[in-house]
């Protein structure tokens, strides 16, 4: 596998500036963007092998979301919600400066890119009301839009038992006094992954945990544990009328990933975005939940297949 270049960009929250680490693959003057955003608790090192394979044609870049990783902690935990995450890739994006632009969404990262398509849609109508006399120069797009979207295993609809299990091992704080210990506790919390060998448990366990005064310590900021505990069943439903409006936003050819056991993705839910979309379609996985992890062979490939199709 490449080795990522790592570089970090200063991003405002509410209560001053913070730090996000990103990491970057294939020609750092590329101006067609693979970004790749990883899930909840995850790290941006989730993509080392789909970024891997896409380098020779994309500029592949993966930030660790603020709270995890080589990211800042934010002083304010209730700051950790999706309006934090999206201006922060916001700002990312106005780095990169892309022409083009695919996302690559896993969970968390997922609603990230909906929620963008949604600002996108809102800038373009704010842009065209906007009287010409104002207007010193052109502006093609007031943001890059998604040209191409995956959205592993998630929706706008979160099903409230996968909620239940997340907030439980969220807030473990759990210290291991040998790599062995994390590796193994990694095969048991993420079993819903589906089969995987021991190398590639080994990736998936390797910037999950770090090393820390003598132990092997969870690679997040156990803050991000109360604001998930602070989601009441009124603000989940408001989030997701919220998300399936953003959802209809997305005007781009669009990548369901599915896990077939999935307890947080409905097929339910994948046949109404099915029909909201008709750029959607859908590959489902069987024996993995949630969620694929993108470092199987044959789903980094329908990744790739689907990438290039542009």
């Amino acid at each position: 596998m490449l080795e990522p270049r790592t570089h970090s960009i200063a991003c405002a929250n509410p209560t001053g500036i913070h730090r996000m680490a990103y990491y970057e693959w294939g020609d750092p003057t590329g101006d067609e963007v693979v970004l790749c955003v990883h899930g909840l608790t995850r790290t941006g090192r989730d993509f080392d092998v789909l970024a891997s394979r896409l380098a020779q044609r994309y500029r592949v870049v993966s930030p660790d979301v603020v709270g995890r990783g080589l990211s800042d902690w934010l002083l304010q935990p209730l700051s950790y919600a999706v309006p934090q995450y999206v201006s922060d890739m916001v700002t990312l994006i106005g780095r990169l400066q892309p022409k083009k632009l695919h996302w690559v969404g896993t969970s968390m990262g997922g609603l990230m890119a909906m929620s963008y398509a949604a600002l996108v849609a809102q800038s373009k109508s704010a842009l065209t009301q906007t009287p010409p006399a104002r207007l010193t120069h052109t502006i093609d797009e007031p943001v890059v839009p998604i040209s191409r979207l995956v959205l592993n295993d998630v929706g706008p609809r979160v099903e409230p038992s996968s909620l239940t299990r997340i907030g439980q091992y969220l807030a473990q704080d759990l210290r291991f006094e040998r790599y062995e210990e994390a590796v193994a506790y990694m095969k048991e919390t993420a079993a819903t992954f589906g089969p995987h060998t021991e190398q590639q448990w080994d990736l998936l366990t390797r910037h999950y945990f770090v090393p820390k005064e003598g132990h092997w310590v969870k690679h997040y900021d156990p803050s991000i544990a109360k604001a998930f505990a602070n989601v009441s069943e009124e603000l989940m439903n408001k989030g997701e009328s919220l998300l399936w409006g953003a959802f209809h936003a997305v005007n781009a050819p669009t990548l369901i990933l599915h896990g077939a056991q999935s307890d947080l993705l409905s097929q339910k839910t994948v046949q109404q975005m099915l029909s909201v979309n008709p750029l959607a379609r859908q590959v489902d996985f069987e024996g993995v939940g949630h969620a694929p992890s993108l470092i199987v062979d044959n789903q980094v490939q329908i990744v790739v297949d689907f990438l290039e199709e542009a």
